[in-house]
């Protein structure tokens, strides 16, 4: 008897261990399932809404961009060999909102550089050209508003940031656009532009992409943070006073040498000019005896 028992114990203790298993695999098979079920519909809503916005710019881009740059945005050459608009393939999404946001393109007509002016475009057009151009081929994507901001930061980390990006930008940036951020002239025609009125978002666009004749600045020239520091730093620039008086739109040596040329040198010509020709000049006849 107590051997059947022995044994009916062991075969109940094994069912349970048996049972509890199978339990437990049911159990994470419905867990499994809520959680997808709870987050698929989102990813799946957002990939549906990324399609349709990339399908959305691709009708922009036949209509407004494809002389230049062709149906597939592989660019356009002419029978001389010249080319209308370069390839998009890899440039991102940050490129084509760089450009559009700040007017470049469409260009008004061929020439060295696009010219900043009104965007053509609203931002839902944008986002939707830039979306289609950054599906073209893989390429920088449009910053977050964190990855330029230094709000989150505390006041004395915000001065250190500010301060390194201070010397980041006289290091790399003062060569093309100047100690004060408003540019100048480049061989070839090519020109830096002011860079005081540039939203943070296009400046960051700008530093990952290198339009123009512009450097690209990745992550491996400059992290993350350091262009943020950068961009921090102009920022400070914009309501900076001329502690020099006045700063002759803040252009440099060139600009103040030749006002010291035309308006220094030449305003002392002109008043030596002006002395010698209203200097006394006596009427005395000559004294007898003496030559005339």
């Amino acid at each position: 008897m107590r051997l059947l028992n022995r044994t009916a114990g062991r075969l109940s203790r094994h069912r349970r261990g048996r049972l509890a298993g199978l339990a437990m695999l049911m159990l994470g098979l419905v867990m499994t399932g809520s959680l997808y079920a709870a987050f698929a519909p989102a990813q799946a809503e957002s990939a549906e809404s990324d399609t349709e916005l990339i399908a959305e710019g691709r009708e922009l881009f036949l209509i407004s961009c494809v002389f230049c740059h062709g149906q597939n945005g592989e660019g356009v050459l002419t029978e001389g060999g010249t080319q209308y608009g370069p390839s998009l393939a890899g440039v991102g999404a940050a490129a084509a909102d760089f450009q559009l946001g700040t007017g470049r393109m469409p260009l008004v007509q061929p020439g060295a550089q696009g010219a900043a002016k009104a965007p053509v475009f609203n931002e839902d057009e944008i986002a939707a050209l830039s979306a289609y151009v950054g599906s073209l081929g893989p390429g920088p994507a449009i910053p977050d508003e964190g990855d330029y901001s230094i709000e989150s930061l505390d006041d004395e980390e915000r001065e250190e940031a500010i301060s390194r990006g201070g010397q980041i930008f006289l290091t790399n940036c003062t060569a093309c656009h100047n100690f004060s951020g408003n540019g100048g002239a480049m061989p070839r025609g090519g020109q830096a532009p002011s860079i005081l009125n540039t939203s943070p978002e296009h400046i960051y666009e700008a530093m990952l992409t290198g339009p123009g004749n512009m450097d690209v600045f990745s992550n491996g020239n400059l992290t993350p943070e350091e262009k943020r520091d950068v961009i921090a730093y102009i920022e400070t620039m914009r309501d900076q006073p001329e502690y020099g008086g006045f700063g002759l739109g803040g252009l440099g040596p060139v600009s103040e040498g030749l006002f010291g040329w035309l308006v220094g040198i030449g305003g002392l010509v002109g008043f030596a000019i002006w002395i010698a020709a209203h200097s006394t000049r006596t009427t005395k006849a000559p004294m007898k005896g003496t030559d005339a």
